[in-house]
């Protein structure tokens, strides 16, 4: 296993969330797949549909060698808008789009997969719900969601940026978590002794790009 491991969706994380007020999340979501929706709200104005295409989760994870970077997508989710404001939203994080600079066929992203990290063939879906938004001023927020990891569900809150324009709502997200609240323990100082220059780091941080339509 690659010492200079680091951890995403994220998830969320994944956490596909939105919104950071540092920061944006570089490059594009390269998936083929049509942009997608949460099906029971189609056709209800208040819901806006996340583009999947222009949408991205950016993860950063370290260890004592250094840091490693990559992505996961987001396989469709909505958020919900009222007089301008952001309400509420879910987002679906696919697991199996992990990857880093090398892809998605490489020995570090094949170990994420695996029961060590993420288990994504028993965990396939991360997912985000928003519970709360306040104000700070203008486009910043905070919010309040209920991130999902390997079928274990915690609090997270962040600050945000949302934009709403017309029929588009963009946001942009960072936050960090800590992974082994969600049972990912592979290499961390709190449950293994002696790891010496193997340590990886607890904290996971998520960057987050949302572009969502009517």
């Amino acid at each position: 296993m690659n010492n200079k491991l680091s951890i995403t969706y994220l998830i969320l994380i994944i956490t596909s969330f939105f919104f950071g007020c540092g920061g944006t999340v570089t490059g594009q979501n390269n998936n083929t797949a049509s942009p997608s929706s949460l099906s029971l709200h189609v056709g209800n104005e208040k819901y806006f549909t996340i583009d999947t295409r222009e949408s991205i989760v950016a993860w950063t994870g370290s260890g004592v060698h250094g840091k490693q970077n990559g992505s996961v997508y987001i396989s469709k989710g909505e958020l919900m808008i009222e007089n301008g404001q952001l309400m509420g939203g879910t987002i679906e994080v696919d697991m199996n789009t992990i990857e880093n600079k090398h892809g998605r066929d490489n020995n570090l992203i094949k170990h994420l997969k695996d029961p060590d990290f993420f288990d994504v063939k028993k965990f396939p879906i991360s997912t985000i719900a928003i519970t709360k938004i306040t104000t700070v001023n203008g486009e910043n927020k905070t919010v309040t969601g209920n991130i999902k990891i390997k079928g274990i569900t915690h609090p997270v809150t962040f600050p945000a940026r949302v934009k709403v324009n017309g029929g588009i709502v963009k946001a942009d997200a960072e936050f960090v978590i800590d992974r082994t609240k969600w049972d990912v323990r592979y290499r961390s100082g709190k449950f293994y002794d002696n790891l010496a220059d193997q340590t990886i780091s607890d904290d996971i941080e998520f960057q987050i790009k949302i572009v969502a339509k009517k």
